[in-house]
Protein backbone atom coordinates (compact mmCIF):
# COMPACT_ATOMS: atom_id res chain seq x y z
CA UNK A 1 0.00 0.00 0.00
CA UNK A 2 1.29 3.43 -0.96
CA UNK A 3 1.32 5.91 1.89
CA UNK A 4 2.39 9.01 -0.06
CA UNK A 5 0.45 12.09 1.05
CA UNK A 6 -1.61 13.88 -1.56
CA UNK A 7 -0.51 17.29 -2.75
CA UNK A 8 -2.37 19.93 -4.70
CA UNK A 9 -0.33 18.99 -7.77
CA UNK A 10 -1.55 15.42 -7.40
CA UNK A 11 -5.14 16.53 -7.63
CA UNK A 12 -5.78 16.62 -3.90
CA UNK A 13 -8.56 18.81 -2.49
CA UNK A 14 -7.28 22.24 -1.57
CA UNK A 15 -8.01 23.92 1.73
CA UNK A 16 -10.98 26.20 2.35
CA UNK A 17 -8.81 29.30 2.46
CA UNK A 18 -7.20 28.59 -0.92
CA UNK A 19 -8.51 30.45 -3.95
CA UNK A 20 -9.74 28.04 -6.59
CA UNK A 21 -11.47 28.47 -9.92
CA UNK A 22 -14.14 25.94 -8.97
CA UNK A 23 -16.37 26.25 -5.93
CA UNK A 24 -17.27 24.31 -3.95
CA UNK A 25 -14.07 22.30 -3.78
CA UNK A 26 -14.01 18.51 -3.79
CA UNK A 27 -13.69 18.21 -0.03
CA UNK A 28 -16.58 20.63 0.52
CA UNK A 29 -19.14 19.06 -1.82
CA UNK A 30 -17.90 16.51 -4.31
CA UNK A 31 -21.18 16.09 -6.20
CA UNK A 32 -21.61 19.83 -6.73
CA UNK A 33 -17.90 20.21 -7.58
CA UNK A 34 -18.47 17.71 -10.39
CA UNK A 35 -21.35 19.76 -11.81
CA UNK A 36 -19.31 22.98 -11.58
CA UNK A 37 -16.36 21.43 -13.43
CA UNK A 38 -18.74 20.54 -16.27
CA UNK A 39 -20.12 24.07 -16.25
CA UNK A 40 -16.70 25.72 -16.02
CA UNK A 41 -15.37 23.67 -18.94
CA UNK A 42 -18.57 24.30 -20.92
CA UNK A 43 -18.93 20.56 -21.57
CA UNK A 44 -22.71 20.19 -21.33
CA UNK A 45 -25.92 21.57 -19.85
CA UNK A 46 -29.26 20.20 -18.74
CA UNK A 47 -31.97 20.05 -21.39
CA UNK A 48 -35.70 20.82 -21.14
CA UNK A 49 -36.29 17.05 -21.15
CA UNK A 50 -35.90 15.66 -17.65
CA UNK A 51 -32.75 13.59 -17.23
CA UNK A 52 -31.31 14.47 -20.64
CA UNK A 53 -28.40 16.75 -21.48
CA UNK A 54 -27.15 18.97 -24.27
CA UNK A 55 -23.53 18.09 -25.05
CA UNK A 56 -21.85 21.36 -26.02
CA UNK A 57 -19.05 21.66 -28.62
CA UNK A 58 -16.15 21.24 -26.15
CA UNK A 59 -17.72 18.14 -24.63
CA UNK A 60 -18.70 16.71 -28.00
CA UNK A 61 -15.18 17.29 -29.38
CA UNK A 62 -13.88 15.20 -26.50
CA UNK A 63 -16.41 12.46 -27.31
CA UNK A 64 -15.43 12.63 -31.01
CA UNK A 65 -11.79 12.04 -30.09
CA UNK A 66 -12.76 9.06 -27.94
CA UNK A 67 -14.99 7.77 -30.72
CA UNK A 68 -12.25 8.11 -33.36
CA UNK A 69 -9.70 6.15 -31.34
CA UNK A 70 -12.13 3.41 -30.32
CA UNK A 71 -13.49 3.10 -33.86
CA UNK A 72 -9.95 2.56 -35.16
CA UNK A 73 -9.36 -0.08 -32.49
CA UNK A 74 -12.59 -1.88 -33.38
CA UNK A 75 -11.79 -1.91 -37.09
CA UNK A 76 -8.25 -3.12 -36.38
CA UNK A 77 -9.84 -6.18 -34.73
CA UNK A 78 -12.03 -6.91 -37.76
CA UNK A 79 -15.31 -5.20 -36.85
CA UNK A 80 -17.54 -3.25 -39.22
CA UNK A 81 -19.98 -0.45 -38.42
CA UNK A 82 -23.70 -0.72 -39.16
CA UNK A 83 -26.86 0.97 -37.93
CA UNK A 84 -30.09 -0.53 -36.60
CA UNK A 85 -33.51 0.98 -35.75
CA UNK A 86 -34.09 3.17 -32.71
CA UNK A 87 -37.45 1.46 -32.16
CA UNK A 88 -37.75 -2.17 -31.06
CA UNK A 89 -41.06 -4.08 -31.21
CA UNK A 90 -42.24 -5.06 -27.74
CA UNK A 91 -42.47 -8.69 -28.85
CA UNK A 92 -38.72 -8.73 -29.59
CA UNK A 93 -37.88 -7.76 -26.04
CA UNK A 94 -40.16 -10.50 -24.69
CA UNK A 95 -38.21 -13.24 -26.49
CA UNK A 96 -35.47 -13.35 -23.84
CA UNK A 97 -37.04 -13.52 -20.36
CA UNK A 98 -34.04 -12.41 -18.29
CA UNK A 99 -33.35 -9.58 -20.71
CA UNK A 100 -36.85 -8.09 -20.57
CA UNK A 101 -36.94 -8.45 -16.79
CA UNK A 102 -33.62 -6.62 -16.49
CA UNK A 103 -34.64 -3.65 -18.63
CA UNK A 104 -38.44 -3.48 -18.17
CA UNK A 105 -38.39 -0.69 -15.56
CA UNK A 106 -36.11 1.50 -17.67
CA UNK A 107 -37.99 1.29 -20.98
CA UNK A 108 -39.51 4.28 -22.75
CA UNK A 109 -42.53 3.06 -24.75
CA UNK A 110 -44.11 4.53 -27.91
CA UNK A 111 -47.82 3.70 -28.13
CA UNK A 112 -49.19 6.26 -30.65
CA UNK A 113 -48.11 7.61 -34.03
CA UNK A 114 -50.10 10.81 -34.51
CA UNK A 115 -51.02 14.09 -32.77
CA UNK A 116 -54.34 15.86 -33.18
CA UNK A 117 -55.69 19.07 -31.67
CA UNK A 118 -58.54 18.58 -29.21
CA UNK A 119 -61.51 20.91 -28.59
CA UNK A 120 -59.34 22.98 -26.24
CA UNK A 121 -56.65 23.38 -28.92
CA UNK A 122 -54.14 21.18 -27.07
CA UNK A 123 -52.38 18.39 -28.95
CA UNK A 124 -53.28 14.84 -27.97
CA UNK A 125 -51.79 11.52 -29.14
CA UNK A 126 -54.08 9.48 -31.39
CA UNK A 127 -53.55 6.59 -33.77
CA UNK A 128 -52.68 3.82 -31.30
CA UNK A 129 -50.03 1.41 -32.60
CA UNK A 130 -50.96 -2.24 -33.06
CA UNK A 131 -47.80 -3.16 -31.16
CA UNK A 132 -45.98 -0.79 -28.77
CA UNK A 133 -42.42 0.14 -29.69
CA UNK A 134 -39.56 0.33 -27.19
CA UNK A 135 -37.03 3.15 -27.60
CA UNK A 136 -33.87 1.05 -27.56
CA UNK A 137 -32.27 0.58 -24.13
CA UNK A 138 -29.80 -1.76 -25.89
CA UNK A 139 -30.01 -3.61 -29.20
CA UNK A 140 -29.41 -7.33 -28.66
CA UNK A 141 -32.92 -8.29 -29.77
CA UNK A 142 -33.25 -6.08 -32.86
CA UNK A 143 -29.73 -6.93 -34.02
CA UNK A 144 -30.35 -10.60 -33.27
CA UNK A 145 -33.33 -10.46 -35.63
CA UNK A 146 -31.04 -9.14 -38.40
CA UNK A 147 -28.37 -11.73 -37.62
CA UNK A 148 -30.98 -14.48 -38.02
CA UNK A 149 -31.30 -13.43 -41.67
CA UNK A 150 -27.63 -12.72 -42.28
CA UNK A 151 -26.30 -16.01 -40.89
CA UNK A 152 -27.11 -19.20 -42.82
CA UNK A 153 -23.84 -21.13 -42.97
CA UNK A 154 -20.66 -21.48 -40.93
CA UNK A 155 -19.06 -19.56 -43.79
CA UNK A 156 -21.02 -16.45 -42.67
CA UNK A 157 -19.25 -16.55 -39.30
CA UNK A 158 -17.80 -14.84 -37.41
CA UNK A 159 -20.08 -11.85 -37.87
CA UNK A 160 -18.45 -8.80 -36.22
CA UNK A 161 -20.67 -5.70 -36.06
CA UNK A 162 -20.47 -2.41 -34.15
CA UNK A 163 -23.05 0.37 -33.88
CA UNK A 164 -22.56 3.99 -32.79
CA UNK A 165 -25.91 5.19 -31.50
CA UNK A 166 -27.96 6.73 -28.72
CA UNK A 167 -29.99 4.73 -26.23
CA UNK A 168 -32.68 5.56 -23.69
CA UNK A 169 -32.93 4.18 -20.16
CA UNK A 170 -35.52 5.95 -18.04
CA UNK A 171 -33.34 6.67 -15.01
CA UNK A 172 -34.97 8.23 -11.96
CA UNK A 173 -31.80 9.83 -10.58
CA UNK A 174 -29.60 11.38 -13.22
CA UNK A 175 -26.21 13.08 -13.33
CA UNK A 176 -24.65 14.50 -16.48
CA UNK A 177 -22.46 12.01 -18.37
CA UNK A 178 -22.60 9.43 -15.56
CA UNK A 179 -26.28 8.51 -15.71
CA UNK A 180 -28.77 10.18 -18.05
CA UNK A 181 -32.06 9.10 -19.58
CA UNK A 182 -30.52 9.35 -23.05
CA UNK A 183 -26.82 8.85 -23.74
CA UNK A 184 -24.45 8.16 -26.60
CA UNK A 185 -22.52 4.93 -26.88
CA UNK A 186 -21.23 2.17 -29.08
CA UNK A 187 -22.48 -1.39 -28.86
CA UNK A 188 -20.65 -4.28 -30.45
CA UNK A 189 -22.54 -7.43 -31.39
CA UNK A 190 -20.91 -10.57 -32.74
CA UNK A 191 -21.90 -14.12 -33.67
CA UNK A 192 -19.55 -17.12 -33.74
CA UNK A 193 -19.55 -20.77 -34.71
CA UNK A 194 -18.11 -22.03 -31.41
CA UNK A 195 -18.19 -21.17 -27.74
CA UNK A 196 -14.41 -20.86 -27.68
CA UNK A 197 -14.44 -18.19 -30.41
CA UNK A 198 -17.16 -16.21 -28.64
CA UNK A 199 -15.31 -16.31 -25.31
CA UNK A 200 -12.11 -15.22 -27.06
CA UNK A 201 -13.99 -12.30 -28.63
CA UNK A 202 -15.45 -11.30 -25.24
CA UNK A 203 -12.00 -11.14 -23.66
CA UNK A 204 -10.41 -9.45 -26.70
CA UNK A 205 -12.87 -6.55 -26.53
CA UNK A 206 -12.47 -6.24 -22.77
CA UNK A 207 -8.76 -5.77 -23.36
CA UNK A 208 -9.47 -3.18 -26.08
CA UNK A 209 -11.45 -1.19 -23.52
CA UNK A 210 -8.76 -1.57 -20.86
CA UNK A 211 -6.07 -0.46 -23.31
CA UNK A 212 -8.11 2.58 -24.32
CA UNK A 213 -8.77 3.54 -20.69
CA UNK A 214 -5.16 3.23 -19.61
CA UNK A 215 -3.23 4.37 -22.68
CA UNK A 216 -5.58 7.08 -23.95
CA UNK A 217 -7.66 8.22 -20.97
CA UNK A 218 -4.75 7.74 -18.53
CA UNK A 219 -7.20 5.93 -16.22
CA UNK A 220 -5.95 2.74 -14.53
CA UNK A 221 -8.58 -0.01 -14.43
CA UNK A 222 -9.17 -3.39 -12.81
CA UNK A 223 -10.18 -6.09 -15.28
CA UNK A 224 -12.64 -8.57 -13.86
CA UNK A 225 -15.86 -10.57 -14.03
CA UNK A 226 -19.18 -9.50 -12.54
CA UNK A 227 -21.00 -11.65 -10.02
CA UNK A 228 -24.33 -13.18 -11.04
CA UNK A 229 -26.32 -10.35 -9.43
CA UNK A 230 -24.38 -7.69 -11.39
CA UNK A 231 -24.41 -9.60 -14.68
CA UNK A 232 -25.96 -8.16 -17.86
CA UNK A 233 -29.56 -9.44 -18.19
CA UNK A 234 -29.53 -12.60 -20.33
CA UNK A 235 -25.74 -13.04 -20.40
CA UNK A 236 -23.83 -16.08 -19.22
CA UNK A 237 -20.84 -13.99 -18.16
CA UNK A 238 -20.18 -10.26 -17.91
CA UNK A 239 -16.66 -8.86 -17.77
CA UNK A 240 -15.83 -5.26 -16.91
CA UNK A 241 -13.20 -2.64 -16.28
CA UNK A 242 -13.53 -0.72 -13.01
CA UNK A 243 -11.85 2.59 -12.20
CA UNK A 244 -11.52 4.54 -8.95
CA UNK A 245 -12.73 8.14 -8.90
CA UNK A 246 -11.33 10.83 -6.59
CA UNK A 247 -14.14 10.33 -4.07
CA UNK A 248 -12.95 6.69 -3.98
CA UNK A 249 -16.11 5.34 -5.57
CA UNK A 250 -15.85 2.89 -8.43
CA UNK A 251 -16.98 3.62 -11.96
CA UNK A 252 -17.81 0.78 -14.34
CA UNK A 253 -16.04 2.10 -17.43
CA UNK A 254 -16.86 -0.65 -19.93
CA UNK A 255 -18.43 -4.10 -20.17
CA UNK A 256 -18.07 -7.12 -22.43
CA UNK A 257 -20.66 -9.89 -22.32
CA UNK A 258 -20.49 -13.55 -23.28
CA UNK A 259 -24.13 -14.25 -24.17
CA UNK A 260 -23.74 -17.96 -24.83
CA UNK A 261 -26.56 -19.20 -27.10
CA UNK A 262 -29.35 -17.49 -25.14
CA UNK A 263 -30.02 -14.67 -27.59
CA UNK A 264 -29.28 -16.86 -30.61
CA UNK A 265 -32.04 -19.26 -29.54
CA UNK A 266 -34.44 -16.42 -28.78
CA UNK A 267 -33.79 -14.71 -32.14
CA UNK A 268 -33.32 -17.84 -34.26
CA UNK A 269 -29.66 -17.25 -35.22
CA UNK A 270 -28.92 -20.68 -36.74
CA UNK A 271 -26.36 -21.96 -39.25
CA UNK A 272 -25.38 -25.14 -41.02
CA UNK A 273 -22.01 -26.35 -39.75
CA UNK A 274 -19.34 -28.20 -41.79
CA UNK A 275 -21.24 -31.45 -41.25
CA UNK A 276 -24.54 -30.05 -42.52
CA UNK A 277 -26.03 -29.92 -39.01
CA UNK A 278 -28.13 -27.00 -37.75
CA UNK A 279 -26.45 -25.14 -34.87
CA UNK A 280 -27.25 -22.03 -32.87
CA UNK A 281 -24.59 -19.33 -32.98
CA UNK A 282 -22.66 -18.17 -29.92
CA UNK A 283 -22.96 -14.43 -29.44
CA UNK A 284 -21.34 -11.52 -27.58
CA UNK A 285 -22.06 -7.87 -26.95
CA UNK A 286 -19.91 -5.10 -25.51
CA UNK A 287 -20.14 -1.34 -25.04
CA UNK A 288 -18.87 1.94 -23.62
CA UNK A 289 -20.67 5.26 -23.47
CA UNK A 290 -20.36 9.00 -22.82
CA UNK A 291 -20.03 8.01 -19.16
CA UNK A 292 -16.33 7.76 -20.03
CA UNK A 293 -16.28 11.58 -20.09
CA UNK A 294 -17.58 11.65 -16.53
CA UNK A 295 -14.99 9.06 -15.52
CA UNK A 296 -12.17 11.03 -17.11
CA UNK A 297 -13.35 14.19 -15.35
CA UNK A 298 -13.56 12.57 -11.91
CA UNK A 299 -10.19 10.85 -12.27
CA UNK A 300 -8.02 13.81 -13.26
CA UNK A 301 -9.76 17.13 -12.58
CA UNK A 302 -8.91 19.41 -9.66
CA UNK A 303 -10.36 22.42 -7.87
CA UNK A 304 -9.42 24.68 -10.78
CA UNK A 305 -11.48 22.65 -13.26
CA UNK A 306 -11.10 20.03 -15.94
CA UNK A 307 -7.77 18.31 -16.55
CA UNK A 308 -7.48 16.54 -19.92
CA UNK A 309 -5.01 13.85 -21.02
CA UNK A 310 -3.21 15.21 -24.10
CA UNK A 311 -4.07 12.21 -26.28
CA UNK A 312 -7.79 13.06 -26.10
CA UNK A 313 -7.79 16.82 -25.55
CA UNK A 314 -9.71 18.73 -28.27
CA UNK A 315 -6.96 21.37 -28.05
CA UNK A 316 -3.51 20.33 -26.86
CA UNK A 317 -1.85 23.76 -26.86
CA UNK A 318 -3.43 27.19 -26.47
CA UNK A 319 -1.44 30.34 -27.24
CA UNK A 320 -2.49 33.52 -25.44
CA UNK A 321 -1.27 36.87 -26.88
CA UNK A 322 -0.64 39.43 -24.10
CA UNK A 323 -0.38 43.11 -25.12
CA UNK A 324 -1.24 46.67 -24.06
CA UNK A 325 -1.21 48.69 -27.30
CA UNK A 326 -2.51 48.15 -30.84
CA UNK A 327 1.07 48.19 -32.09
CA UNK A 328 2.05 45.44 -29.67
CA UNK A 329 -1.11 43.51 -30.54
CA UNK A 330 -0.20 43.20 -34.22
CA UNK A 331 3.38 42.10 -33.51
CA UNK A 332 2.43 39.65 -30.76
CA UNK A 333 -0.40 38.01 -32.72
CA UNK A 334 1.80 37.64 -35.79
CA UNK A 335 4.43 35.91 -33.65
CA UNK A 336 1.78 33.68 -31.99
CA UNK A 337 0.45 32.58 -35.38
CA UNK A 338 3.98 31.72 -36.46
CA UNK A 339 4.51 29.59 -33.34
CA UNK A 340 1.14 27.90 -33.89
CA UNK A 341 2.16 26.94 -37.42
CA UNK A 342 5.44 25.48 -36.18
CA UNK A 343 3.63 23.47 -33.51
CA UNK A 344 1.04 22.15 -35.97
CA UNK A 345 3.90 20.87 -38.10
CA UNK A 346 4.86 18.59 -35.17
CA UNK A 347 3.07 15.29 -34.61
CA UNK A 348 1.83 13.58 -31.48
CA UNK A 349 0.21 10.13 -31.48
CA UNK A 350 0.46 10.20 -35.27
CA UNK A 351 -1.58 13.39 -35.68
CA UNK A 352 -0.66 17.07 -36.01
CA UNK A 353 -0.50 18.84 -32.64
CA UNK A 354 -3.81 20.65 -32.04
CA UNK A 355 -3.22 24.37 -31.42
CA UNK A 356 -5.47 27.39 -30.91
CA UNK A 357 -4.39 31.04 -30.81
CA UNK A 358 -6.88 32.85 -28.58
CA UNK A 359 -7.16 36.28 -30.24
CA UNK A 360 -10.31 37.32 -28.38
CA UNK A 361 -10.28 40.87 -27.09
CA UNK A 362 -10.57 39.96 -23.40
CA UNK A 363 -8.45 40.48 -20.30
CA UNK A 364 -5.45 38.16 -20.30
CA UNK A 365 -6.23 36.77 -16.85
CA UNK A 366 -9.78 35.88 -17.85
CA UNK A 367 -8.56 34.05 -20.93
CA UNK A 368 -5.94 32.15 -18.93
CA UNK A 369 -8.51 30.89 -16.41
CA UNK A 370 -10.97 30.05 -19.16
CA UNK A 371 -8.48 27.62 -20.68
CA UNK A 372 -7.39 26.28 -17.31
CA UNK A 373 -11.01 25.35 -16.55
CA UNK A 374 -11.30 23.71 -19.98
CA UNK A 375 -8.34 21.48 -19.12
CA UNK A 376 -6.05 22.27 -22.08
CA UNK A 377 -2.73 20.47 -21.40
CA UNK A 378 -0.34 23.30 -22.35
CA UNK A 379 -0.78 27.09 -22.17
CA UNK A 380 1.61 29.56 -23.80
CA UNK A 381 1.56 33.26 -22.90
CA UNK A 382 3.34 35.61 -25.29
CA UNK A 383 3.99 39.30 -24.69
CA UNK A 384 6.31 41.92 -26.26
CA UNK A 385 9.22 40.98 -23.98
CA UNK A 386 8.92 37.32 -25.05
CA UNK A 387 9.26 38.39 -28.68
CA UNK A 388 12.51 40.17 -27.86
CA UNK A 389 13.90 36.99 -26.29
CA UNK A 390 12.27 34.70 -28.91
CA UNK A 391 10.90 32.73 -25.96
CA UNK A 392 7.57 31.41 -24.71
CA UNK A 393 6.08 31.60 -21.21
CA UNK A 394 4.72 28.07 -20.71
CA UNK A 395 2.34 26.52 -18.17
CA UNK A 396 1.16 22.92 -17.89
CA UNK A 397 -2.31 21.89 -16.72
CA UNK A 398 -0.89 19.09 -14.58
CA UNK A 399 0.93 21.70 -12.48
CA UNK A 400 -0.16 24.65 -10.36
CA UNK A 401 -1.50 27.62 -12.38
CA UNK A 402 1.40 29.87 -11.32
CA UNK A 403 4.03 27.22 -12.11
CA UNK A 404 5.20 28.63 -15.46
CA UNK A 405 8.60 29.03 -17.08
CA UNK A 406 10.23 30.79 -20.03
CA UNK A 407 11.46 28.41 -22.73
CA UNK A 408 13.25 29.25 -25.98
CA UNK A 409 10.79 28.98 -28.88
CA UNK A 410 12.85 26.51 -30.91
CA UNK A 411 13.48 24.31 -27.88
CA UNK A 412 9.80 24.23 -26.93
CA UNK A 413 8.57 23.48 -30.45
CA UNK A 414 11.07 20.64 -30.86
CA UNK A 415 10.06 19.07 -27.55
CA UNK A 416 6.26 19.48 -27.70
CA UNK A 417 5.65 15.78 -28.35
CA UNK A 418 7.76 14.79 -25.35
CA UNK A 419 6.04 17.42 -23.20
CA UNK A 420 2.58 16.15 -24.06
CA UNK A 421 3.61 12.56 -23.41
CA UNK A 422 5.10 13.59 -20.07
CA UNK A 423 1.73 15.03 -19.06
CA UNK A 424 -0.09 11.92 -20.32
CA UNK A 425 2.20 9.55 -18.40
CA UNK A 426 2.11 11.70 -15.28
CA UNK A 427 -1.69 11.71 -15.15
CA UNK A 428 -1.77 7.93 -15.39
CA UNK A 429 0.85 7.42 -12.70
CA UNK A 430 -0.88 9.93 -10.42
CA UNK A 431 -4.24 8.15 -10.80
CA UNK A 432 -2.63 4.76 -10.28
CA UNK A 433 -0.88 5.92 -7.10
CA UNK A 434 -4.17 7.31 -5.80
CA UNK A 435 -5.93 3.99 -6.42
CA UNK A 436 -3.16 2.05 -4.71
CA UNK A 437 -3.24 4.41 -1.73
CA UNK A 438 -6.93 3.74 -1.17
CA UNK A 439 -7.05 0.03 -1.95
CA UNK A 440 -7.01 -2.10 1.18
CA UNK A 441 -6.84 -5.83 1.86
CA UNK A 442 -9.42 -6.68 4.52
CA UNK A 443 -9.88 -10.02 6.29
CA UNK A 444 -12.56 -9.41 8.93
CA UNK A 445 -16.21 -8.42 8.71
CA UNK A 446 -15.73 -5.77 11.41
CA UNK A 447 -12.92 -4.02 9.58
CA UNK A 448 -14.90 -4.22 6.32
CA UNK A 449 -17.95 -2.49 7.83
CA UNK A 450 -15.78 0.13 9.53
CA UNK A 451 -13.99 0.85 6.22
CA UNK A 452 -17.23 1.69 4.44
CA UNK A 453 -19.08 3.45 7.28
CA UNK A 454 -18.96 7.23 7.09
CA UNK A 455 -17.86 8.95 10.31
CA UNK A 456 -20.36 11.33 11.82
CA UNK A 457 -19.69 15.01 11.22
CA UNK A 458 -21.31 18.23 12.45
CA UNK A 459 -24.11 19.64 10.34
CA UNK A 460 -22.91 21.82 7.43
CA UNK A 461 -19.35 20.57 7.85
CA UNK A 462 -17.48 19.04 4.89
CA UNK A 463 -18.19 15.31 4.63
CA UNK A 464 -14.91 13.39 4.87
CA UNK A 465 -14.21 10.94 2.10
CA UNK A 466 -13.94 7.38 3.37
CA UNK A 467 -13.51 3.90 2.00
CA UNK A 468 -12.12 3.02 -1.39
CA UNK A 469 -11.51 -0.40 -2.90
CA UNK A 470 -11.60 -3.32 -0.48
CA UNK A 471 -9.92 -6.59 -1.50
CA UNK A 472 -11.77 -9.18 0.50
CA UNK A 473 -12.34 -12.90 0.19
CA UNK A 474 -15.88 -13.82 -0.76
CA UNK A 475 -17.62 -17.18 -1.03
CA UNK A 476 -20.09 -15.93 -3.63
CA UNK A 477 -23.20 -16.10 -1.42
CA UNK A 478 -25.82 -13.97 -3.22
CA UNK A 479 -27.81 -13.30 -0.03
CA UNK A 480 -24.71 -11.93 1.70
CA UNK A 481 -23.95 -9.77 -1.31
CA UNK A 482 -27.48 -8.33 -1.28
CA UNK A 483 -27.38 -7.71 2.47
CA UNK A 484 -24.10 -5.79 2.26
CA UNK A 485 -25.48 -3.75 -0.63
CA UNK A 486 -28.57 -2.91 1.42
CA UNK A 487 -26.67 -2.05 4.60
CA UNK A 488 -23.65 -0.22 3.20
CA UNK A 489 -24.42 0.63 -0.42
CA UNK A 490 -21.36 -1.45 -1.34
CA UNK A 491 -21.21 -4.04 -4.11
CA UNK A 492 -18.75 -6.52 -5.56
CA UNK A 493 -17.39 -4.47 -8.43
CA UNK A 494 -15.64 -7.44 -9.98
CA UNK A 495 -13.83 -10.71 -9.47
CA UNK A 496 -10.38 -9.70 -10.75
CA UNK A 497 -8.94 -11.63 -13.68
CA UNK A 498 -5.59 -11.34 -11.92
CA UNK A 499 -6.04 -14.14 -9.41
CA UNK A 500 -5.08 -13.84 -5.74
CA UNK A 501 -4.52 -16.46 -3.06
CA UNK A 502 -7.45 -18.59 -1.79
CA UNK A 503 -8.77 -17.88 1.69
CA UNK A 504 -11.81 -17.72 3.95
CA UNK A 505 -14.81 -15.46 3.38
CA UNK A 506 -15.12 -13.14 6.43
CA UNK A 507 -18.90 -12.95 6.03
CA UNK A 508 -19.74 -16.68 5.87
CA UNK A 509 -16.62 -18.54 7.06
CA UNK A 510 -16.72 -20.55 3.84
CA UNK A 511 -13.76 -21.16 1.51
CA UNK A 512 -13.07 -18.43 -1.05
CA UNK A 513 -11.11 -19.07 -4.26
CA UNK A 514 -9.74 -15.49 -4.39
CA UNK A 515 -10.24 -11.90 -3.28
CA UNK A 516 -12.85 -9.70 -4.97
CA UNK A 517 -13.10 -5.91 -5.28
CA UNK A 518 -15.80 -4.25 -3.18
CA UNK A 519 -16.64 -0.55 -3.43
CA UNK A 520 -19.37 2.02 -3.48
CA UNK A 521 -20.08 2.87 -7.09
CA UNK A 522 -21.74 5.22 -9.56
Amino acid sequence: MSSKPQTAAQGAPTGKAAKTAITPTRDENYAEWYQQVIRGADLAENSPVRGCMVIKPWGYSLWENMQRVLDDMFKATGHQNAYFPLFIPLSFLQKEAAHVEGFAKECAVVTHHRLEAGPDGKLRPTGELEEPLIVRPTSETIIGDAFSRWVQSYRDLPLLINQWANVVRWEMRTRMFLRTAEFLWQEGHTAHATKEEAVEETMRMLEVYATFAEEWMAVPVVRGEKTASERFPGAEQTFCIEAMMQDRKALQAGTSHFLGQNFAKASGIEFLDQNGQHQHAWTTSWGVSTRLIGGLLMTHSDDDGLVLPPKLAPVQVVILPIYRSDEDRARVIEYCRKVAGELRAQRYVDRPVSVVVDERDERGGDKVWNWIKKGVPVRIEVGPRDLEKDALFVGRRDRAPKDKQSIARSEFVASIGATLQSIQDGLYERAKAYREQFTKRIDTKEEFYEYFTAPRVPENAPTPIHGGFALTHFSGDADVEERIKSELGVTVRCIPLEKSEPGICPFTGKPSPQRVVWAKAY
